[in-house]
C-alpha cells in the first residue's frame, strides 16, 4: 500500500465518528426507509470532525492542501445500518457552485482491501481509497443500485438496451469469477448508463468488496447464482444465444490476461501479500480450491496453501491459456505465409 500511495497518514478513524450524539432516519423521494441515519454531533466535536473529513477529501482528490477548505462544507454524514460493513456516507459540497461529492468511511479488512486493489488493477474501472490502521476511505462510486435499477429502470429499457445489458453482466459474472470477488448481489453493484452518440449503453460496476477471496462455495463468486440477479439472469438466457455467451466470456478472459500483462509488477507485488496472509477459513480454503480443480482440472489449485495462491493459479490459468491461444495464431499464420 505504500509503494502504491495507498497508506495515508489520516486524522480522524472509523472508531471516531462512531461518537455521534443522535440520528434521524433518511428517507427516499418516495417516502421508503433507505436503511440510512443522519447523524450529529455535539457542537464541541463537530468542528474538528469538519476539519479532518475537509482533509481527508484533499488527501483523496487532491493534493491535501488545505487552502480550499474555506470553499468546502460537510453537509451531511450518514451511517449504513444495514450489512456488514456499516459504513459512514460523508457528503462534501463546494459552496461556490453547489457541486458536492460523496467519500465512505470504513472499518479495514484484509478482504476489502485486496478487493479494492484488485479492482483497480483487473477491473476496467479505477478507484480511489486510502489505508491508515482500521480505517478505509473510499471515493464514490456513481451510478443506479442495481436492485432499483431492475426493478424501476430496467422494465422501461428498448429490446436493444436489454440484450447490450445481458452481455455486460455475463461479462460482470465472468470478471468476478475469475478474480474470485464474492457476494455480487443486486445491491452490491450498480449500472451506469453511459450516452454514446443516440443510444444509451450501461456499464456493470462493483462497489463492495469485502467478500474478496473468503468463502468455500465456488458459486459465491458468481453473480448470476444470487436470486436477487434473477431477472437479470433470465433475460441472458432470452436475449443471448449459447455462442454469444461464449464470445462474450472469451472477450473478458481475454481483456482480463491483458491487464494482467500490462499490471504484472503491481499484480505480483498485491499477490505476494495475499499468498503469506491469512484471509479466509481453513475449511474455506479446502472446498474453493477443491471445486476450482474440478471446474478446471487444473492439479495446481489442489496444492494451494492460502486463498493468495488460489487467486494466483486463477490467475496464471487466464494468462496462459491467453498466451497459449495467440501462440497458436501466431503459428497458423506463419505456416500460411
Amino acid at each position: 500500500m505504500e509503494r502504491y500511495n495507498r497508506n495515508t497518514e489520516i486524522a480522524i478513524s472509523y472508531d471516531d465518528l462512531l461518537r455521534f450524539s443522535g440520528s434521524v432516519v433518511v428517507y427516499d423521494e418516495n417516502d421508503e426507509d433507505t436503511l440510512w441515519i443522519r447523524v450529529y454531533y455535539s457542537e464541541f466535536e463537530r468542528p474538528e470532525i469538519d476539519y479532518h473529513l475537509k482533509k481527508v477529501y484533499t488527501l483523496i482528490f487532491s493534493d491535501g492542501n488545505e487552502d480550499i477548505f474555506q470553499y468546502l462544507n460537510v453537509d451531511a454524514i450518514d451511517f449504513c445500518t444495514f450489512g456488514n460493513s456499516k459504513p459512514f456516507r460523508i457528503k462534501v459540497r463546494n459552496v461556490l457552485n453547489d457541486n458536492y461529492t460523496y467519500l465512505y468511511v470504513k472499518k479495514a479488512d484484509a478482504s476489502r482491501v485486496y478487493g479494492l486493489e484488485l479492482e483497480h488493477i483487473l477491473s476496467p474501472n479505477r478507484i480511489n481509497f486510502a489505508v491508515f490502521d482500521d480505517t478505509l476511505i473510499e471515493e464514490h462510486i456513481s451510478g443506479i443500485p442495481g436492485d432499483e435499477f431492475i426493478k424501476n429502470s430496467l422494465p422501461q429499457c428498448s429490446d436493444i438496451q436489454k440484450s447490450q445489458i445481458a452481455k455486460e453482466f455475463v461479462k460482470f459474472n465472468e470478471r468476478c469469477m475469475i478474480r474470485l470477488l464474492g457476494d455480487m448481489r443486486s445491491y452490491n453493484y450498480v449500472i451506469i448508463p453511459v450516452h454514446d452518440f443516440d443510444n444509451v449503453i450501461f456499464k456493470i460496476r462493483a462497489i463492495d468488496f469485502d467478500q474478496q477471496s473468503y468463502e468455500g462455495n465456488f458459486k459465491v463468486y458468481k453473480p448470476q447464482f444470487f436470486k436477487e440477479n434473477y431477472q437479470m439472469v433470465q433475460m441472458v438466457e432470452k436475449r443471448l444465444k449459447p455462442a454469444s455467451i461464449e464470445q462474450y466470456k472469451k472477450e473478458e478472459r481475454s481483456l482480463l490476461a491483458k491487464r494482467i500483462l500490462t499490471s504484472r509488477k503491481r499484480l505480483k507485488a498485491l499477490l505476494r501479500c495475499m499468498v503469506n496472509d491469512h484471509i479466509t477459513t481453513k475449511e474455506n480454503l479446502e472446498e474453493l480450491k477443491m471445486e476450482l480443480y474440478n471446474y478446471t482440472l487444473d492439479m495446481k489449485f489442489k496444492r494451494c496453501r492460502s486463498m493468495g495462491q488460489v487467486l494466483r493459479v486463477a490467475l496464471e490459468f487466464v494468462r496462459r491459456n491467453y498466451e497459449d491461444v495467440n501462440m497458436k495464431r501466431l503459428l497458423q499464420s506463419s505456416r500460411n505465409d
